[in-house]
C-alpha cells in the first residue's frame, strides 16, 4: 500500500524591508501550521495556530534576498547542492560569486551579529535525492531549515542536532534512517518534526529544548518506552505526537506537566495497561488520539474534565466496561470513536448533551440495548457507525432527524421491524450498511431508498429472511448508487429489470439468494460494472456474450465520479474460517466475474479473453460444457480461475500458461484429458486442483507444490451446507466516515488532527 507522508508545511510570511530596521525586524513572525496526512490518504491540521518571533535572532539588522551571503554560508550551499540530485529552480552554485547566495529560491539571508548570514533554507517538496549533507551544519545562523517532503536518504549528520539558532526543524516525509543522538542539544527549536522516515532506537529526548511546542516522530522505528519528562523541561510544548511506532508498556505519568498540551497522538504503538489519571487533568486539550494500541482497563469518568476535547479516538485497545456517561460535560466535542474494544452497556443518554458531535463510531463493542439516544439533540451528525453490537429493536426514529447524515451503519445488530418511510428525509445520506438484522418487507424497503437522491452505497446483506419476491417494478431511483448490494436476503423471482437504469452502478452483489431465470444479456452494458456476482442461485441458461464486452473490465478507468470519490474498504469472506480479503476503496476493488453454484448451460465463452482487466472468474458448480478456450490467456491480469464441477471436455490449453498472474486455478471434477500444462503459475499448483478429471495425468505432487485453496476444496466437496461468499462492507464506514471529518475540518479555523485506523483493523473486526 502506498503511504501518503506527513509534512509539517511552515509558511514563513516576511515583512517588506523598508527604511526602519528596527520596526521591521519586530514585524518578522514565523507561523508553523501543521498538515497531517496518514497511511489511507486523509489529513487535518492540528488544532494549534501560533506565531514565534525571529527577531531575538538579529540584534540590529534586517532580512533581505539582495545581500551578499557570507562565504562560509555559499561553501556548505555549494557542497549541499552537489551531494543531491533534482534539483531546486534557480541553483547554480558551482563557478558563480556568492553575491547572489541570498537570491537563492528557499534561502534568506538577514543581517545578524556576524555579518549577513543565511537564517533560512526551506526546500520543502522539490523532490530532491541524497544524503542530507554534513555542510549544512556550517549554516550556524539558520533558525528555519525545511527539508520536509522530498526523498533525502541515509543518517542525519550529528551536528545538525547541534545547531544553536534553529527554531524549526522539519525532515518529514522522507526516506531517513538511524538515531537521534543522546548528544542532541538544539536549545532554540520549537518545532521539531522528523516524522514519516525510519528513524530508530529509543525516545530522542530533547533535554536541552526548553522552548519546544511541536513534537513530532510519528510513523518512524522508535521503540522502547515513552519519556514523559520532556513535559518537565518543555512546558509550553503544544503538540505531542508519537503515532504509528513500536513504542511499549504502559503510558507514564507526566503528561499531566504539559500544561499547555493541545493534542496528544499516542496511537499506532504496542501501549499498554491503564490510561494515567494526570491525561484527563490537562484542561486546553483538544485532541487526544490513543487508537490502535492493546490499552486495558475501563475508560476513566475523568474523560469529562476535558472540556475543551474536539477529538477523541480510543478505538482498537481492549478498554472494557460502560462508557462513562460524564462524555456529555464535552459539549465542544465532534468526534468519537471507541471501535473495537469491550464496552458493554448502552450508549451513555449524555453524549445527547454534546450538540456539535459529528461523527460517532461505536462498532465492534458489546453494546447492547434498544438504540435510545436523543439524536435528534444532535444536529451535526454526519456519520454515526453503530456496527457489530447487540442493540435490538426498531431504527430510532430521532436517529432520522439527523438530516445532515452522510453515512450511517448499523450492521450485525439484532434490529427487527421494517425500513421507516422516514428514511427519506435523509438526502444528505451517500452510505448505508443494515447487514445481517431482521427487517421485513425488502420490496418496500427498496421504494423507500431510492427516493435517497445522494446514495451512493447500498449493503443489506442478510438483513431480510422473510422470503421476499425481487421487486421487478416500481424501483425508478438509486440514480447515483455505485454499490448494490442484496446478498443472501432470501429473494426470489428474476434478476430486475430496473437494474439496467442504473448507469453508475460499479459492483453488484446478488449472490446467496433463490433467483430463477437467464443472466440477462444488459448486465454486460452497464458501463461502470466490474464486479459482478450472482453466485448461489438457480440462474439458468446460457453465458450471455455480453458479458465479454464489460467495458469497465476491458479497459478499466476507475470510478466513473469525476469529484474525489472517498474510499471504502471491502471484505470478502469465502467461508467460516478464512479472514477474507480487504480493499480499501472501490477503485482497487478486484474486477469480477462470481458466476459460480447456479444451473448455468453451455460452453464457456472464448471473449472472456478480450476482458484484459478481470482479476476473477468463477464459474464452478455449474453445467458448463465444451472446451476450455485458449482464448481465455488473454485475460492478462486474471489471478483466480476456477471452472470446476462441471462438464467440461478436451485439454487444458498450454496457452493459460501466459497467465503471469494467476495464483488460483481449479479445473477439478470435469471430464478433461491430457497432461497438466507446465511452465508459467502452472508450477505451483497441485494435483488436487486436477482431480476428478479421469483423463488428466498430473505431474505433481502435493508434496512438490502447495495446496491451493485446500481447505475451502474440502468444504465444497462435501455434502454439508457451505458458507456464504459475498461483499460485506461495513468496515468501510469506519474509514468513509473519517474522509468526511477530513472534509469538514479542512475549512475550519481550529483543525483536529485524526490518525485513521490501519490495515489491522480488519482482521479484527470480520466474522461471519
Amino acid at each position: 500500500m502506498e503511504h501518503k507522508r506527513i509534512t509539517i508545511r511552515a509558511s514563513v510570511e516576511l515583512w517588506k524591508w523598508n527604511a526602519s530596521l528596527d520596526s521591521s525586524i519586530n514585524q518578522l513572525l514565523g507561523m508553523a501550521l501543521v498538515d497531517m496526512h496518514t497511511s489511507l490518504g486523509r489529513w487535518f491540521a492540528v488544532p494549534w495556530c501560533f506565531c514565534f518571533c525571529l527577531s531575538p535572532l538579529y540584534a540590529k539588522g534586517s532580512y533581505s534576498r539582495n545581500f551578499t551571503c557570507d562565504t562560509n554560508d555559499y561553501a556548505a550551499l555549494a557542497d549541499f547542492s552537489g551531494h543531491i540530485r533534482g534539483g531546486v529552480p534557480g541553483w547554480s552554485l558551482h563557478g558563480t560569486s556568492s553575491s547572489g547566495c541570498c537570491n537563492l529560491q528557499g534561502a534568506s539571508c538577514a543581517s545578524t551579529a556576524t555579518g549577513k548570514r543565511i537564517v533560512i533554507l526551506d526546500l520543502a517538496g522539490h523532490g530532491l535525492t541524497g544524503p542530507v549533507s554534513l555542510s549544512l551544519a556550517h549554516l550556524d545562523q539558520l533558525s528555519y531549515l525545511d527539508l520536509s517532503n522530498n526523498s533525502f536518504q541515509g543518517a542525519v549528520p550529528v551536528k545538525i542536532f547541534l545547531l544553536p539558532k534553529l527554531e524549526f526543524l522539519d525532515l518529514s516525509g522522507n526516506m531517513l534512517i538511524g538515531t537521534i543522538p543522546l548528544t542532541s542539544s538544539l536549545p532554540s527549536v520549537r518545532v521539531f518534526n522528523i516524522s514519516f522516515n525510519t528513524f530508530y532506537g529509543k525516545f530522542p529526548i530533547l533535554s536541552s529544548s526548553s522552548n519546544l511546542e511541536v513534537l513530532d516522530i510519528s510513523h518512524n522505528e522508535f521503540a522502547g518506552t515513552i519519556d514523559s519528562s520532556l513535559c518537565d523541561f518543555s512546558s509550553q510544548i503544544r503538540v505531542f505526537s508519537l503515532s504509528f511506532n513500536c513504542f511499549s508498556g504502559k503510558i507514564p505519568p507526566g503528561f499531566g506537566n504539559c500544561s499547555y498540551l493541545s493534542e496528544l497522538s499516542l496511537n499506532g504503538n504496542r501501549l499498554s495497561g491503564d490510561v494515567p489519571d494526570d491525561i484527563f487533568k490537562i484542561r486546553p486539550m483538544k485532541v487526544l488520539d490513543l487508537h490502535d494500541n492493546i490499552l486495558s482497563g475501563s475508560l476513566s469518568p475523568s474523560i469529562g474534565n476535558l472540556s475543551e476535547l474536539i477529538q477523541i479516538d480510543i478505538s482498537l485497545n481492549m478498554f472494557m466496561g460502560p462508557i462513562p456517561n460524564t462524555l456529555g460535560n464535552l459539549v465542544k466535542l465532534e468526534f468519537f470513536s471507541a471501535c473495537s474494544n469491550i464496552f458493554v452497556g448502552t450508549i451513555p443518554p449524555s453524549l445527547s448533551n454534546c450538540s456539535q458531535l459529528e461523527v460517532l463510531l461505536l462498532r465492534n463493542n458489546s453494546l447492547s440495548g434498544q438504540i435510545e439516544l436523543n439524536f435528534g439533540a444532535l444536529p451535526e451528525l454526519v456519520g454515526v457507525d453503530l456496527g457489530i453490537n447487540y442493540f435490538y429493536g426498531s431504527i430510532p426514529s430521532g436517529l432520522l432527524q439527523c438530516l445532515k447524515l452522510e453515512f450511517l451503519n448499523l450492521a450485525r445488530n439484532k434490529l427487527f421491524g421494517s425500513i421507516p418511510d422516514e428514511f427519506r428525509k435523509l438526502q444528505s445520506l451517500s452510505s448505508l450498511s443494515l447487514t445481517r438484522n431482521s427487517f421485513s418487507n425488502v420490496s418496500t424497503a427498496l421504494k423507500i431508498l431510492q427516493d435517497l437522491p445522494n446514495l451512493e452505497i447500498l449493503v443489506l446483506t442478510g438483513s431480510f429472511s422473510g422470503g421476499d419476491e425481487m421487486p421487478t417494478r416500481g424501483i425508478t431511483g438509486f440514480n447515483n448508487l455505485m454499490v448494490l448490494v442484496l446478498a443472501n436476503c432470501a429473494l426470489s423471482g428474476v434478476i430486475p429489470p430496473w437494474l439496467k437504469t442504473l448507469e453508475s452502478l460499479e459492483v453488484l452483489d446478488l449472490s446467496w439468494n433463490n433467483l430463477s431465470g437467464s443472466i440477462p444479456s444488459w448486465l454486460g452494458s452497464l458501463d461502470h460494472l466490474f464486479y459482478l456476482d450472482l453466485s448461489n442461485n438457480s440462474l439458468t441458461g446460457p453465458l450471455p456474450e455480453s458479458l465479454t464486452q464489460m467495458k469497465n473490465i476491458i479497459t478499466r478507468s476507475g470510478s466513473n465520479k469525476s469529484r474525489p470519490y472517498p474510499g471504502y474498504p471491502f471484505s470478502i469472506k469465502r467461508n467460516s474460517s478464512s479472514q477474507g480479503l480487504q480493499y480499501k476503496q472501490i477503485t482497487s476493488f478486484p474486477p469480477s466475474l462470481i458466476l459460480s453454484c447456479n444451473m448455468l448451460v453451455g460452453p464457456i465463452l472464448p471473449g472472456f479473453g478480450y476482458l484484459i482487466r478481470l482479476h476473477v472468474l468463477h464459474l464452478s458448480q455449474n453445467n458448463l460444457s465444451g472446451d476450455i478456450p485458449g482464448e481465455l490467456s488473454g485475460m492478462s491480469s486474471l489471478e483466480v480461475l476456477d471452472l470446476s464441477h462441471n462438464s467440461l471436455t478436451g485439454s487444458i490449453p498450454s496457452s493459460l500458461t501466459q497467465l503471469n498472474f494467476l495464483s488460483s486455478f481449479d479445473v477439478s471434477y470435469n471430464n478433461l484429458v491430457g497432461n497438466v500444462p507446465s511452465g508459467g503459475q502452472f508450477s505451483s499448483f497441485s494435483c488436487d486442483d486436477f482431480v476428478g478429471n479421469i483423463g488428466i495425468k498430473c505431474l505433481y505432487s502435493s508434496s512438490e507444490s502447495p495446496k491451493v485453496l485446500g481447505s475451502e476444496k474440502e468444504q465444497q466437496h462435501s455434502t454439508g451446507p457451505t458458507m456464504p461468499t459475498y461483499v460485506m462492507v461495513e468496515a468501510g464506514f469506519v474509514f468513509g466516515l473519517s474522509i468526511v471529518w477530513n472534509a469538514l475540518f479542512f475549512a475550519r479555523v481550529w483543525r483536529a488532527a485524526y490518525f485513521d485506523m490501519v490495515d489491522r483493523l480488519f482482521d479484527m473486526l470480520y466474522g461471519i
